[in-house]
């Protein structure tokens, strides 16, 4: 069973309603009594760093999806979904990740800021997420921040956007 974390904001609806038209058995989770029966799970994107951080924190879901993630369990964090796994974003000031990953989350500061449209992903890593993927495969951005790590092993993915950024650890 996969679990779809709540956190009051994100794209949730559309992750249900992908993982629904697979026939793929999934759940909401709004709650940490909800954290059963679960074999992978899902943090969906959009939504503002620090308010999601805080709708987390105030949910009681950060410290069970931080345990998860200590345990190396599968896992697949879209867009702030990701980012709330690094350290620390710039966005609205500095604010206080999941810290699992090392790393921040700085703004772009260079092109049309948000970022909106297609572009390539460079797979940087043979790694089960690109199965049935092609290199240089087109995705969807729309995004203000990306991700800036240290830990370049950690990369799977890199996108180019008036710079080289990482777009999938």
């Amino acid at each position: 069973m996969i679990g779809i974390i709540d956190y009051g904001a994100g794209n949730l609806l559309s992750v249900k309603k992908a993982f629904d038209y697979l026939k793929v058995e999934n759940v909401i989770i709004r709650s940490p009594e909800e954290f059963t029966d679960i074999e992978k799970l899902v943090l969906p994107g959009v939504g503002a760093f620090s308010a999601s951080m805080n709708s987390m924190k105030s949910r009681k879901l950060h410290e069970l999806t931080k345990e998860w993630l200590l345990a190396d369990k599968p896992f697949l964090g879209i867009c702030v979904g990701l980012q709330m796994l690094f350290e620390e974003s710039d966005e609205f000031g500095t604010s206080e990740g999941l810290g699992v990953l090392p790393g921040r989350v700085p703004q772009f500061k260079d092109g049309k800021v948000p970022q909106i449209g297609w572009n390539q992903v460079k797979q940087c890593q043979n790694v089960p997420l690109w199965k049935g993927i092609a290199d240089d495969a087109f995705f969807y951005f729309v995004h203000s921040y990306y991700v800036d790590t240290p830990e370049q092993e950690m990369i799977i993915g890199e996108t180019d956007y008036f710079m080289t950024y990482n777009s999938a650890v």
